[in-house]
Parts: structure tokens; C-alpha cells; sequence
């Protein structure tokens, strides 16, 4: 089942990547956009389309978890460049990495007392946010959830992607790509504790039940590729015959160079999620697949959510994307420009 909602017109990003970095957001603008409504109870795929403009000059607040990849900065990217077509104020601010969570807490109240109209939230740990976000929605600031899960806290509307099918997705197709004879794979969702990553575990094990991929080891740890390395190396020697590595994109990124280094010409790497290397590995053959959730997209539809709710908007209280697995296949037929930032794109953390 299928309709259309309006948030609140026209050209794509396509021309953004001839713009110098300080234009890169600069006119960017969006038309719609396909996610999945789940405020029936049921997920009911629609199409949204960007809030029309401010009627006055919000100002917006976002905390993220850090901006140490690819992924982050296109979240970045997004949130700017909806931020700069609406006219509206926005800070950024960024943890600096998932083991922050007391910072991000920090940011958050400092978000608040800025006296901002909205505040975007992409937790560390709904856990670890939700007095504070409870607190807030006593009062008149709109709160919008973005990326990361926000599952029971009181925010004014949210989106993200259900983790648990996208690892579904990718646990499938590494049972198909390495067909009957499979092999043993090592897991690296992320970091314990921050809910996708175990969300996204028990999809990939749901995905490779009952098949002949055989999971050898599930190891948590940070979402950084120099962090990540440690952990593929390690399993590299622990398990010398095994067949493919899954996980993160910051962990697939440090599996490409370091299944290279240790002379291994069989190892099947798939990402459950996507940075600009993973699209150059792919292209190049060092990554079989990865599942997308338009991190730009993401980041573009939280700030209309925000100005639209503060405009007095009817929005959908919960929406979702639709993620998609990008192969060898069909990696030119997706429009790069709603999953990663520019080539070039440098984080920013203000518009006035």
C-alpha cells in the first residue's frame, strides 16, 4: 500500500559536485522522497516532499554521535544544506565518538539552554538521552529523532532505518554470493551498547540461519576505521580459513586493506552500511555489497520535520527508510547524491 504526504521544489544535488566546498550547500534542493510510514502500526510505503520554506528564521540545534567518517559527514551535509535552502539557523554539535555519551548528555542540555525552537537528536543511547528528552517535550522546543533509533522517548517525529533488515539484507546476499559450499564469516556490528549495532547483529545472524555460512565470531567494538583494524587483524589470525568479514562500514574499510596486507585473495567483505570508500571498493571489486540508508536524506528530512512541526504542519510521527542493497549490479544506478556528501564536502557545524 502506497500514498503520498507532503511535509509541508526542484532540481537534484546532481550539479553539487562542480560547487567549491564552501558553495557545496549552498542551492541544493530535493523533490521527494520514497520512506515507509509507520504511525498505523504497520509500515506503508509513501512519498514525502520537502517543507516549501520558513516562514520565519528558526533556529535549530543537532547532536550527533562524532564526524570521524564518511557516513557522518554526509548526515552533515544534509542537515546543512536543508538548513541553507529553508533559511534557517543551525549548530551541530558532535560528540566525538559513541564512548561519549556523558558529552553528547552535555550537548544536549546546552542545545536547550541556547534557546533553540528545535532540537535534532541522533543519539548515542536513547537510554542515556531520554529523562532529558522527556523533560524538554514539557515545554514549547519541537524535537526531531534522526538516524540513530529513538524507540519509546516523547520527540515530535523521527527517522531512521530498522537496522535488524538491513541485516537481514546483507546476511542473505553473503548466503547467496558464496552459494553451497558458504564458509565461515567474523561479524563486526559496532559498538556494544548503542542498539543499532545489536540490531543490526540480529538481523545478519536471521539472515544466515539454517545456511552454510557459519558465523565464527561476533566482535564489538568502536565505529572507526583505525579502531576497527584491530579487530580485523585479530581475526584474521584467529581464524585463518574463514570465508567473509561483515560488518560496519568503518570495519569493512579497514578489512579491505588489512585482507590485502595479509594476502588473502578469497575473502568476501560486505558493509551493513555505506561511506564514499565503500562505493570506490565496490567499483573496484574489494567489497561485494552494502546496504544504504541515504544518510544524506536522512539528514535533509530531519530539519524539514523540524521547521515543518514548528510552522504548526501535520507530520508523520514516524517514518522510515527504505534501506536498498547497492551491488556490483546496480551501484551506477543509484543517485549517489542521497547517500554521500559531495566529493570534496568538508563538515560543517553552523549556518546562520
Amino acid at each position: 500500500m502506497s500514498k503520498n504526504h507532503t511535509l509541508l521544489t526542484s532540481t537534484t544535488l546532481a550539479c553539487a559536485v562542480a560547487l567549491s566546498p564552501a558553495a557545496f550547500a549552498q542551492e541544493a534542493e530535493w523533490e521527494s522522497f520514497n520512506v515507509y510510514n509507520f504511525d498505523s502500526g504497520e509500515p506503508i510505503e509513501e512519498t514525502i516532499a520537502p517543507t516549501e520554506g520558513a516562514s520565519e528564521k528558526w533556529s535549530l540545534c543537532a547532536v550527533v554521535p562524532h564526524m570521524k567518517d564518511g557516513y557522518w559527514i554526509s548526515v552533515d551535509y544534509g542537515l546543512v544544506a536543508e538548513a541553507k535552502r529553508l533559511g534557517v539557523e543551525l549548530t551541530i554539535l558532535q560528540a566525538g565518538g559513541y564512548d561519549q555519551l556523558s558529552r553528547q548528555v552535555s550537548q544536549f542540555d546546552d542545545c536547550v539552554a541556547s534557546g533553540a525552537d528545535a532540537v535534532l537528536i541522533a543519539p548515542i543511547s536513547e537510554a542515556g538521552l531520554a529523562d532529558k528528552i522527556a523533560a524538554t517535550a514539557e515545554t514549547d522546543v519541537v524535537q526531531i529523532g534522526f538516524v540513530n533509533p529513538i524507540q519509546s522517548a516523547p520527540v515530535d517525529s523521527k527517522i531512521f532505518v530498522d537496522y535488524a533488515t538491513k541485516g537481514l539484507q546483507t546476511g542473505k546476499f553473503l548466503v547467496e554470493h558464496l552459494g553451497e559450499e558458504g564458509g565461515g564469516a567474523v561479524a563486526l556490528p559496532g559498538p556494544q551498547g548503542s542498539g543499532w549495532a545489536e540490531s543490526y547483529m540480529s538481523g545478519f545472524e536471521e539472515g544466515v540461519a539454517d545456511s552454510s555460512v557459519e558465523i565464527l565470531e561476533r566482535k564489538f567494538g568502536p565505529a572507526g576505521v583505525a579502531e576497527s583494524l584491530g579487530l580485523v587483524e585479530d581475526a584474521l589470525q584467529t581464524h585463518p580459513d574463514l570465508k567473509a568479514i561483515w560488518g560496519g562500514a568503518p570495519a569493512a574499510e579497514a578489512a579491505v586493506g588489512a585482507v590485502e596486507e595479509a594476502g588473502y585473495d578469497d575473502v568476501t567483505i560486505v558493509a551493513s552500511y555505506e561511506n564514499q570508500t565503500m562505493v570506490d571498493s565496490l567499483k573496484n571489486g574489494s567489497v561485494s555489497a552494502f546496504a544504504t540508508e541515504f544518510p544524506v536524506m536522512q539528514g535533509r528530512i530531519a530539519v524539514s520535520l523540524a521547521v515543518a512541526v514548528l510552522q504548526g504542519e501535520e507530520v508523520p510521527q514516524h517514518l522510515g527508510v527504505i534501506p536498498q542493497m547497492v551491488t556490483t549490479d546496480n551501484v551506477n544506478d543509484i543517485d549517489i547524491t542521497t547517500v554521500l556528501a559531495p566529493v570534496g564536502f568538508r563538515p560543517e557545524f553552523s549556518v546562520d
